[in-house]
C-alpha cells in the first residue's frame, strides 16, 4: 500500500452522518491539536500498543532520511492511553491530510477516564504501508530520531513533546520514555 493513504481514508464513510465523532490521538495529536474541537479528554484503547515503527517521510523526515514516528501495533491486553477530541466530520479532510503517511482510519471503543466509554475514530499505519519502518532496539530508534528532521521539524521535538504530554497525563510508556533516555544521551555527547 502507498504511504498516501488520504484515497483510502476518503472512502471511509461509517461517521459521516454523525453531527460529531470521538477521534482518539496516541501521538502528535495529544500534544498538537491543530483543527478544532468541540471537546477534548483524556482516553484509552485497549489491545493496542504505542510504538515508534512508522517512517515519516513527509512532517519529521524526508524521502531520504525519515523520522520515526508512533504508530499502534495489536498487544492483546495492553491499554495505550493518549487524548480525545470530539469533532465534526468536517476535520476528516485536514485529518486525512495531516495522517496522510500510511495512517488508516479505523473505528474503535474509546474509554474516557470516567469509565464511560463511546465508539471513535483513531489512525494507525499497519504494516502494510510503504513508510512503515517496524521494530528496532529503542537505541537505535533514538539514534534515528536523534539525526531526523522534516518540514514540520526535528523528528527529536516529536519524542521530547509526546513524553512530556504523557507525563502531564500521569501515564508512562516505558518504549517512549526508554527512547527518550537514549536521546538524551545523544543529545548531551553533543
Amino acid at each position: 500500500m502507498s504511504h498516501n493513504t488520504i484515497a483510502v481514508n476518503r472512502r471511509m464513510d461509517k461517521f459521516d452522518n454523525h453531527a460529531s465523532v470521538w477521534l482518539f490521538g496516541y501521538g502528535s495529536l495529544i500534544f498538537k491539536a491543530d483543527f478544532p474541537y468541540l471537546e477534548r479528554r483524556p482516553a484509552s484503547i485497549t489491545g493496542w500498543s504505542r510504538r515508534f515503527w512508522q517512517g515519516s517521510h513527509d512532517h519529521r523526515g524526508t524521502e531520504t532520511a525519515p523520522g520515526r514516528v508512533v504508530t499502534l501495533v495489536p498487544d492483546a491486553g495492553a491499554t495505550c492511553h493518549g487524548m480525545a477530541y470530539l469533532v465534526t466530520p468536517e476535520e476528516f479532510a485536514h485529518l486525512d491530510y495531516r495522517e496522510k503517511n500510511g495512517y488508516l482510519r479505523l473505528a474503535t471503543d474509546i474509554r474516557f477516564e470516567d469509565g464511560s466509554g463511546t465508539e471513535g475514530l483513531v489512525y494507525i499505519a499497519t504494516h502494510e504501508n510503504a513508510a512503515y519502518l517496524g521494530p528496532a532496539p529503542e537505541r537505535d530508534i533514538a539514534l534515528q530520531i536523534a539525526t531526523a528532521r522534516g518540514p514540520s521539524g526535528p523528528n527529536s521535538e516529536y519524542l521530547l513533546e509526546l513524553a512530556k504530554a504523557l507525563r502531564a497525563l500521569g501515564k508512562p510508556d516505558p518504549h517512549v520514555f526508554e527512547i527518550e533516555r537514549h536521546l538524551r544521551e545523544f543529545q548531551g555527547r553533543v
